[in-house]
C-alpha cells in the first residue's frame, strides 16, 4: 500500500508545477510556498518531504502521505498546570443554558487526568482582550472543564467557536494509537498532562470524529453526518474547513490567518479572537512542532486515499495562507468546536 501511495504521490508531484523538492520545518518557516493559491482550494494533491519533520511549506502544510514513521526529537517546553481561576478572567460568562452540555456521548471520557501544580496557567492569556465583550464561557459537563468561546461575526452571520482547544479523555502514551472505542482518550504533548492543560489535548481522526479506531485505516464516510458533534460536547459540532474560512473574515479582521494566532508566542494578531496557540501535533507517533505549529483535521475523509487519509489545515507562527491539505488519520492533532445553534 505504501509503494501504491508513493506511485501517486511521484505522478501527482510531476504535475504540480509550482512545487518545491524541498519542505522546511515548521518552526523554519520561509517566505516561499508551494501552492501559493490553496487560499479557498480543496486541493487533494499530497506533497512529499524529505525531512522525518513534519512538512510545513511556510509553516502552511503539506505532508507525505507514504512516508514511513521516523522519530524526532521533542520538545520540552515546560508549562505551568492548571486550576482555572475565574476572578481573573477578563469577560464574563455571557453563556446561555443552550451553551451547556449535558453529556450524553456514547463514550465516557473516563478519567481526565487534568493535573495541578502550585501556579496555575490563566487560560486567558492568549485571547485578545479588545474583544472581551464578544467571549463567554461554557462548562463541559463531562469533565467540568471550562472553556472559552467567542462569537464571530461577519457580513450579518454568526459562529460561536470555542477559542481553546478541547481536552477531554484519558491519556494514552504519544507511541500508542488511540483505539479503545469505549472511551475517548487523548495525547498530551511529551505525555505530560499540564500540557493538554495549556495547549489542549492531540486526537487522531477517529478518536476526534468519535468512530471506531478501525476508520483510521478504512474508509468510514458513510457514518459522517452534517453537524458531526464527534468527541465535542452536547449543543456543540467539529470545526469545518468552511467554518475556519469564516473565522479568516470576522470581526473586522483584516490580517488573514494572521488574525486568527494568538499574539501570545504565535506570531498573530489575532483580530478575530480565534487565539490558535502552537500546540504541536503527535506526528507519526512522536510529538514535535510544541511553540511553532498547530494542526486541526476536518471532518472529512481524504479524497484519494479514502482509508487511510484526512483533510486538515495547519498554522505556524509565519503563515500566510489558509491551505486544506491531506495527511494520515492517525496523526494526533488538536480539536476545536462550533456551537450548534
Amino acid at each position: 500500500m505504501r509503494l501504491v501511495f508513493a506511485l501517486a504521490l511521484t505522478f501527482a508531484l510531476a504535475a504540480c508545477d509550482d512545487d518545491e523538492s524541498s519542505f522546511v520545518r515548521p518552526e523554519e518557516d520561509s517566505s516561499s510556498s508551494v501552492c501559493e493559491d490553496c487560499d479557498d482550494a480543496s486541493s487533494s494533491s499530497v506533497r512529499s518531504s524529505s525531512s522525518a519533520e513534519p512538512a510545513l511549506s511556510s509553516a502552511e502544510g503539506g505532508e507525505d502521505l507514504s512516508s514511513s514513521s521516523s522519530v524526532r526529537s521533542s520538545s520540552s517546553v515546560a508549562s505551568s498546570s492548571s486550576v482555572r481561576s475565574s476572578s481573573s478572567a477578563p469577560v464574563e460568562d455571557l453563556s446561555s443554558s443552550s451553551a451547556k452540555s449535558s453529556s450524553s456521548s456514547a463514550k465516557s471520557s473516563s478519567s481526565s487526568l487534568e493535573s495541578s501544580s502550585s501556579e496555575a496557567y490563566q487560560h486567558w492569556f492568549p485571547l485578545n482582550g479588545d474583544l472581551k465583550d464578544k467571549y463567554a464561557t461554557f462548562v463541559d459537563s463531562r469533565n467540568g472543564r471550562e472553556y472559552y468561546y467567542i462569537l464571530m461575526e461577519a457580513n450579518g452571520k454568526s459562529l460561536k467557536v470555542m477559542a481553546e482547544n478541547l481536552n477531554i479523555g484519558e491519556m494514552v502514551w504519544g507511541f500508542k494509537d488511540q483505539k479503545d472505542d469505549s472511551k475517548i482518550e487523548r495525547y498530551c504533548y511529551d505525555d505530560d498532562t499540564t500540557k493538554c492543560d495549556r495547549y489542549g489535548a492531540l486526537y487522531q481522526w477517529a478518536e476526534m470524529m468519535q468512530l471506531p479506531s478501525e476508520c483510521n485505516t478504512k474508509s468510514c464516510a458513510d457514518q459522517i453526518k452534517p453537524n458531526h458533534q464527534g468527541i465535542c460536547p452536547d449543543g456543540w459540532r467539529l470545526l469545518t474547513y468552511d467554518d475556519f474560512k469564516f473565522i479568516i473574515n470576522s470581526n473586522g479582521n483584516t490580517h488573514g490567518v494572521e488574525g486568527t494566532r494568538s499574539t501570545f508566542g504565535f506570531g498573530g494578531y489575532n483580530t478575530t479572537g480565534f487565539s490558535l496557540v502552537g500546540a504541536g501535533s503527535n506526528w507519526d507517533y512522536n510529538f514535535t512542532s510544541l511553540n511553532s505549529a498547530t494542526y486541526w483535521h476536518y471532518p472529512e475523509e481524504s479524497s484519494q486515499y479514502t482509508n487511510e487519509g484526512s483533510f486538515y489545515s495547519s498554522q505556524g507562527t509565519n503563515s500566510t495562507k489558509n491551505p486544506r491539505l491531506e495527511t494520515m488519520k492517525t496523526h494526533g492533532f488538536s480539536v476545536r468546536c462550533v456551537m450548534v445553534e
